[in-house]
Protein backbone atom coordinates (compact mmCIF):
# COMPACT_ATOMS: atom_id res chain seq x y z
CA UNK A 1 0.00 0.00 0.00
CA UNK A 2 1.57 3.25 -1.10
CA UNK A 3 1.45 6.20 0.61
CA UNK A 4 -0.74 8.10 -2.16
CA UNK A 5 -3.28 4.77 -1.00
CA UNK A 6 -3.31 5.21 2.73
CA UNK A 7 -4.00 9.15 2.41
CA UNK A 8 -6.72 8.65 0.03
CA UNK A 9 -8.05 6.01 2.18
CA UNK A 10 -7.65 8.57 5.44
CA UNK A 11 -9.35 11.21 4.13
CA UNK A 12 -12.35 9.11 3.25
CA UNK A 13 -13.22 8.00 6.43
CA UNK A 14 -12.35 11.17 8.14
CA UNK A 15 -9.16 9.73 10.07
CA UNK A 16 -5.84 12.91 10.33
CA UNK A 17 -3.31 10.57 11.90
CA UNK A 18 -1.80 12.04 15.15
CA UNK A 19 1.46 11.01 16.79
CA UNK A 20 -0.46 10.71 19.85
CA UNK A 21 -2.46 7.62 18.87
CA UNK A 22 1.02 6.65 16.99
CA UNK A 23 -0.98 6.26 13.97
CA UNK A 24 2.34 5.32 11.45
CA UNK A 25 0.64 3.14 8.25
CA UNK A 26 3.00 0.77 7.20
CA UNK A 27 3.33 0.99 3.64
CA UNK A 28 5.60 -1.28 2.30
CA UNK A 29 4.30 -4.99 1.50
CA UNK A 30 7.81 -6.62 1.72
CA UNK A 31 8.18 -6.20 5.07
CA UNK A 32 4.38 -6.67 5.63
CA UNK A 33 4.91 -10.02 3.67
CA UNK A 34 8.46 -10.91 6.12
CA UNK A 35 6.21 -10.22 9.23
CA UNK A 36 3.76 -12.30 8.18
CA UNK A 37 6.07 -15.27 6.87
CA UNK A 38 8.22 -15.14 10.34
CA UNK A 39 4.93 -15.87 12.35
CA UNK A 40 4.63 -19.63 10.46
CA UNK A 41 1.26 -19.35 10.70
CA UNK A 42 -0.54 -22.83 9.98
CA UNK A 43 -4.27 -23.09 8.84
CA UNK A 44 -5.34 -24.26 11.63
CA UNK A 45 -4.60 -21.32 13.98
CA UNK A 46 -6.22 -18.37 15.44
CA UNK A 47 -4.23 -14.91 15.08
CA UNK A 48 -4.78 -12.16 16.93
CA UNK A 49 -3.97 -8.45 15.27
CA UNK A 50 -3.49 -5.70 17.56
CA UNK A 51 -4.21 -2.15 15.73
CA UNK A 52 -4.73 -3.51 12.65
CA UNK A 53 -4.81 0.12 10.74
CA UNK A 54 -5.86 0.08 6.66
CA UNK A 55 -5.21 -3.77 6.72
CA UNK A 56 -1.98 -4.13 5.47
CA UNK A 57 -1.28 -7.36 7.61
CA UNK A 58 -4.78 -8.37 7.97
CA UNK A 59 -5.03 -8.86 4.29
CA UNK A 60 -2.21 -11.60 3.89
CA UNK A 61 -3.51 -12.80 7.53
CA UNK A 62 -7.15 -14.07 6.71
CA UNK A 63 -5.35 -15.54 3.57
CA UNK A 64 -3.51 -18.26 5.87
CA UNK A 65 -5.21 -18.51 9.58
CA UNK A 66 -7.92 -20.50 10.36
CA UNK A 67 -9.33 -17.27 11.90
CA UNK A 68 -8.44 -13.82 12.76
CA UNK A 69 -9.37 -11.46 15.32
CA UNK A 70 -8.02 -7.57 15.33
CA UNK A 71 -8.74 -5.23 18.15
CA UNK A 72 -8.53 -1.83 17.13
CA UNK A 73 -9.44 1.22 19.15
CA UNK A 74 -10.29 4.20 16.49
CA UNK A 75 -13.63 4.24 15.83
CA UNK A 76 -13.41 5.12 12.00
CA UNK A 77 -10.27 2.36 11.30
CA UNK A 78 -12.66 -0.13 13.09
CA UNK A 79 -15.55 0.70 10.52
CA UNK A 80 -12.86 0.53 7.46
CA UNK A 81 -10.99 -2.91 8.88
CA UNK A 82 -14.87 -4.34 9.51
CA UNK A 83 -15.95 -3.04 5.77
CA UNK A 84 -12.84 -4.63 4.19
CA UNK A 85 -12.39 -7.51 6.15
CA UNK A 86 -15.44 -9.32 7.48
CA UNK A 87 -14.05 -12.78 7.05
CA UNK A 88 -12.00 -11.48 10.29
CA UNK A 89 -13.50 -10.90 14.04
CA UNK A 90 -13.28 -7.11 15.20
CA UNK A 91 -12.89 -5.87 18.81
CA UNK A 92 -13.62 -2.34 19.11
CA UNK A 93 -11.57 -1.60 22.58
CA UNK A 94 -8.51 -0.41 23.93
CA UNK A 95 -6.41 -3.47 23.90
CA UNK A 96 -4.46 -2.47 26.97
CA UNK A 97 -7.97 -2.74 28.65
CA UNK A 98 -10.19 -5.67 26.72
CA UNK A 99 -9.52 -9.09 27.85
CA UNK A 100 -7.95 -11.12 24.68
CA UNK A 101 -9.46 -13.95 23.44
CA UNK A 102 -7.61 -16.93 23.46
CA UNK A 103 -5.07 -17.15 20.18
CA UNK A 104 -2.32 -19.38 18.84
CA UNK A 105 -0.24 -16.57 17.22
CA UNK A 106 0.03 -12.51 17.48
CA UNK A 107 1.00 -9.80 15.13
CA UNK A 108 1.37 -6.19 15.65
CA UNK A 109 3.04 -3.41 14.62
CA UNK A 110 2.72 -1.76 18.10
CA UNK A 111 2.29 2.46 18.69
CA UNK A 112 5.18 3.34 20.16
CA UNK A 113 3.54 4.92 23.29
CA UNK A 114 1.71 1.43 24.14
CA UNK A 115 5.27 -1.04 23.52
CA UNK A 116 6.06 -1.77 27.09
CA UNK A 117 2.35 -2.41 28.62
CA UNK A 118 1.27 -4.10 25.65
CA UNK A 119 4.56 -6.91 25.66
CA UNK A 120 3.96 -7.60 29.61
CA UNK A 121 0.15 -7.90 28.44
CA UNK A 122 1.21 -10.47 25.87
CA UNK A 123 3.94 -12.29 28.14
CA UNK A 124 1.29 -13.16 30.36
CA UNK A 125 -0.32 -14.79 27.86
CA UNK A 126 -0.71 -18.62 26.36
CA UNK A 127 0.28 -18.63 22.60
CA UNK A 128 2.60 -20.38 19.99
CA UNK A 129 4.54 -17.57 18.88
CA UNK A 130 4.65 -13.89 18.01
CA UNK A 131 5.92 -11.08 15.61
CA UNK A 132 6.01 -7.39 16.51
CA UNK A 133 6.96 -4.65 15.49
CA UNK A 134 8.41 -1.83 18.05
CA UNK A 135 10.71 0.93 18.19
CA UNK A 136 14.53 0.10 17.41
CA UNK A 137 15.24 1.07 20.67
CA UNK A 138 12.63 -0.88 22.22
CA UNK A 139 13.70 -3.79 20.44
CA UNK A 140 17.22 -3.47 21.47
CA UNK A 141 16.10 -3.21 25.37
CA UNK A 142 14.24 -6.70 24.50
CA UNK A 143 16.81 -8.52 23.44
CA UNK A 144 19.72 -7.13 25.54
CA UNK A 145 22.49 -9.14 27.66
CA UNK A 146 23.80 -8.01 30.84
CA UNK A 147 26.30 -5.24 31.06
CA UNK A 148 25.03 -3.44 28.16
CA UNK A 149 23.32 -0.03 28.31
CA UNK A 150 20.09 -1.24 27.13
CA UNK A 151 19.72 -4.10 29.47
CA UNK A 152 16.84 -3.64 31.31
CA UNK A 153 13.71 -5.13 32.91
CA UNK A 154 12.19 -5.73 30.05
CA UNK A 155 15.00 -7.42 29.11
CA UNK A 156 14.97 -10.22 31.85
CA UNK A 157 10.93 -10.30 31.73
CA UNK A 158 11.64 -11.36 28.30
CA UNK A 159 14.09 -13.50 28.53
CA UNK A 160 12.60 -15.54 31.38
CA UNK A 161 9.39 -16.22 29.56
CA UNK A 162 10.72 -16.18 25.60
CA UNK A 163 12.79 -16.36 23.44
CA UNK A 164 13.34 -12.98 21.21
CA UNK A 165 14.95 -12.71 17.86
CA UNK A 166 15.81 -9.57 15.90
CA UNK A 167 14.53 -10.24 12.81
CA UNK A 168 15.17 -7.50 10.34
CA UNK A 169 15.22 -3.84 10.83
CA UNK A 170 12.52 -1.21 9.51
CA UNK A 171 13.76 2.47 8.63
CA UNK A 172 11.55 4.87 9.37
CA UNK A 173 10.70 5.74 5.33
CA UNK A 174 8.52 2.76 5.22
CA UNK A 175 5.69 4.70 6.99
CA UNK A 176 3.61 7.26 6.52
CA UNK A 177 3.51 9.46 8.33
CA UNK A 178 7.05 8.84 8.37
CA UNK A 179 7.69 8.75 12.27
CA UNK A 180 10.89 9.97 13.80
CA UNK A 181 13.03 6.69 14.65
CA UNK A 182 13.37 3.83 13.17
CA UNK A 183 11.67 0.51 13.86
CA UNK A 184 12.68 -3.07 14.59
CA UNK A 185 10.64 -6.84 13.63
CA UNK A 186 11.12 -8.55 17.10
CA UNK A 187 10.01 -12.71 17.04
CA UNK A 188 8.94 -14.00 20.70
CA UNK A 189 8.75 -17.85 21.26
CA UNK A 190 7.23 -18.71 24.69
CA UNK A 191 9.03 -21.31 26.31
CA UNK A 192 9.51 -22.81 29.76
CA UNK A 193 12.16 -20.42 32.11
CA UNK A 194 15.53 -21.20 31.19
CA UNK A 195 16.26 -21.48 35.11
CA UNK A 196 13.69 -22.20 38.08
CA UNK A 197 13.10 -19.71 41.04
CA UNK A 198 11.34 -20.72 44.32
CA UNK A 199 9.29 -17.66 44.67
CA UNK A 200 8.38 -16.72 40.65
CA UNK A 201 6.44 -13.38 41.85
CA UNK A 202 9.14 -12.74 44.10
CA UNK A 203 11.67 -12.86 41.38
CA UNK A 204 9.62 -10.71 38.82
CA UNK A 205 8.92 -8.41 41.95
CA UNK A 206 12.82 -8.14 42.68
CA UNK A 207 13.64 -7.56 39.14
CA UNK A 208 11.19 -4.63 38.97
CA UNK A 209 12.44 -3.19 42.33
CA UNK A 210 16.36 -3.26 41.05
CA UNK A 211 15.94 -1.86 37.94
CA UNK A 212 14.33 1.37 39.16
CA UNK A 213 17.46 1.94 40.90
CA UNK A 214 19.62 0.48 38.60
CA UNK A 215 22.77 2.29 39.46
CA UNK A 216 22.81 1.45 43.14
CA UNK A 217 24.17 -1.29 44.88
CA UNK A 218 21.79 -4.46 45.13
CA UNK A 219 22.56 -4.66 49.07
CA UNK A 220 21.37 -0.50 49.13
CA UNK A 221 18.13 -1.39 47.62
CA UNK A 222 16.99 -4.42 49.40
CA UNK A 223 17.57 -2.67 52.54
CA UNK A 224 15.71 0.52 51.35
CA UNK A 225 12.77 -1.70 50.36
CA UNK A 226 13.45 -3.98 53.74
CA UNK A 227 12.98 -7.02 51.68
CA UNK A 228 15.31 -8.29 54.21
CA UNK A 229 16.46 -7.95 57.47
CA UNK A 230 19.52 -5.58 57.68
CA UNK A 231 21.57 -8.37 59.57
CA UNK A 232 20.88 -10.76 57.42
CA UNK A 233 21.84 -8.42 53.82
CA UNK A 234 25.87 -9.48 54.02
CA UNK A 235 24.44 -13.30 53.23
CA UNK A 236 23.20 -12.27 50.14
CA UNK A 237 24.66 -13.03 46.80
CA UNK A 238 25.87 -10.14 44.32
CA UNK A 239 25.31 -7.84 47.01
CA UNK A 240 28.53 -5.24 46.42
CA UNK A 241 27.00 -5.39 42.47
CA UNK A 242 24.64 -3.45 40.57
CA UNK A 243 21.74 -5.18 38.71
CA UNK A 244 22.77 -3.85 35.25
CA UNK A 245 26.00 -5.85 35.65
CA UNK A 246 24.50 -9.53 36.94
CA UNK A 247 22.71 -12.16 34.29
CA UNK A 248 18.57 -12.87 34.85
CA UNK A 249 20.33 -16.46 36.31
CA UNK A 250 22.03 -14.75 38.74
CA UNK A 251 19.09 -12.24 39.60
CA UNK A 252 17.03 -15.79 39.73
CA UNK A 253 19.73 -16.93 42.37
CA UNK A 254 19.68 -13.21 44.49
CA UNK A 255 15.76 -13.90 44.62
CA UNK A 256 16.36 -17.33 45.84
CA UNK A 257 18.49 -16.09 48.57
CA UNK A 258 15.92 -13.88 49.75
CA UNK A 259 13.16 -16.02 49.68
CA UNK A 260 14.98 -18.05 51.80
CA UNK A 261 15.77 -15.47 54.51
CA UNK A 262 12.14 -14.64 54.81
CA UNK A 263 10.97 -18.18 55.48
Amino acid sequence: MRPTEVKAILAQIGVNPTKAKGQNFLVDDTVADHEVDYLQISSEDTVLEVGPGLGVLTSKLVLKASKVITIELDHAIAGYVRSEFGQAELIEADALDVKWPSFDRFISNIPYSISSPLIFKLLDQDFKMAVIMVQKEFADRMVAKADTDDYSRLSVSVYYRAKAEMMEKVGRNRFWPEPEVDSAVIRLTPRPPPFQVKDERLFLKLVEVLFQQRRKKISTIIKAKRMVKSEDISQLPYKDDRVEAISPEQIGELADAVYDLKH
